[in-house]
């Protein structure tokens, strides 16, 4: 796997992880919806970790910093 995700993309993307998990914890967000958004979460962090999301492969999409 080729990394096509940048610094910022990956910064984002574990911020959002981490509101949504706050959220889901203390209570704000529950039932099918709060479950969703946690797995949803969990693929963003995974996703921060390899450096590389499957969707930006299909839709032609880079946010990696050229090489010079």
């Amino acid at each position: 796997m080729k990394k096509n995700m940048g610094n910022i993309d990956k910064i984002v993307r574990i911020l959002i992880a981490a509101v949504v998990a706050v959220l889901y914890f203390t209570g704000i967000v529950t039932g099918t919806l709060g479950i969703v958004l946690l797995v949803l979460a969990g693929v963003f962090v995974l996703t921060s970790l390899i450096s590389f999301c499957p969707l930006y492969t299909i839709f032609g999409m880079n946010t990696c910093p050229k090489d010079k």
